[in-house]
């Protein structure tokens, strides 16, 4: 006997005793079914909540402009408009090469450009003069613009043929040797030049300060010519006492090419500082 659905079931022979187990796994199975309902709700529930907010952001991304991660995504570059993650600054050179530097030598070959004083301190600073291991003292010295005062034989005229400005000497001397060197200004290079390679003769030794007369009354000394730029330098050498000298006296020789040495790197140097001054930036 059955009282229809929900309703108590009654075992069998209808003895009016109630089926306990099939009533316990009905009651079972509703339990469930309120179960599975209260979980589908919630899940729906949660579905309208996010579709809600969803529309709520595209609403309020879509008014009144955009920024920060409220961009909409059609506002965003392109994968292709974007560096590489690599991308790091370069470093950049300029197309134009610098000038280059200008040449020392320019600065002393003409007068024009030449403008540092001449003076004997200017070839021939201080008291002493230091090569290497060998000190050598400095004596008189002497600048003039009667060239051909300076020299003996035919230099003088050959000094005058090519234009000599003026002439500064000074005389060093170190154990019994002397050495008067001195230094022809030219207003050209090619004038220098010519009144070095065409010497002859030679020029006139220095005496004094503590340096006897040395060279003179046809003793026989070692002279040399030579040039660099608008300068002609020459000396002449020997010994103090008066003594020949032959190429057996190094020291002689020694004492001449430290002096011939040191002011070809005078005169180099005053094209060097000159030619500096012109490439410093102007301030």
């Amino acid at each position: 006997m059955s009282f229809g659905q929900g309703g108590p079931s009654w075992g069998p022979g209808d003895s009016r005793t109630p089926d306990w187990a099939a009533l316990a796994e009905a009651s079972e199975a509703r339990g469930r079914r309120r179960k599975w309902l209260l979980i589908g709700g919630g899940a729906l529930a949660t579905a309208a909540v996010a579709a809600i907010v969803a529309t709520a952001v595209i609403t309020t991304s879509g008014k009144g402009g955009t920024s920060g991660s409220d961009k909409n995504a059609s506002e965003l570059p392109a994968p292709e408009d974007l560096p590489p993650e690599s991308a790091a600054p370069q470093p950049s050179f300029s197309s134009v090469a610098p000038p280059p530097p200008p040449d020392p030598k320019d600065f002393i070959a003409d007068e024009k450009k030449d403008r540092a004083p001449v003076t004997v301190d200017a070839f021939f600073p201080g008291r002493r003069l230091t090569m290497g291991d060998r000190v050598y003292a400095k004596g008189a010295t002497a600048r003039t613009t009667d060239c051909a005062a300076t020299t003996q034989g035919a230099l003088g005229s050959i000094l005058a043929a090519h234009g000599c400005d003026q002439v500064i000497r000074a005389t060093y001397s170190r154990s019994g040797v002397a050495v008067t060197v001195g230094v022809a200004v030219f207003a050209t290079e090619a004038q220098a030049g010519k009144a070095a390679r065409q010497a002859s003769g030679g020029l006139a030794s220095l005496s004094g300060s503590g340096v006897p007369t040395f060279c003179r009354g046809g003793s026989v000394c070692r002279r040399t010519a030579n040039s660099y730029g608008r300068y002609a330098y020459f000396t002449v050498g020997g010994f103090t006492s008066g003594k020949n000298v032959t190429t057996a006296d190094k020291n002689v020789y020694a004492v001449g090419d430290d002096l011939t040495d040191f002011t070809f790197r005078q005169i180099r140097h005053r094209g060097e500082v000159q030619a500096s001054a012109a490439a410093a930036p102007v301030t």
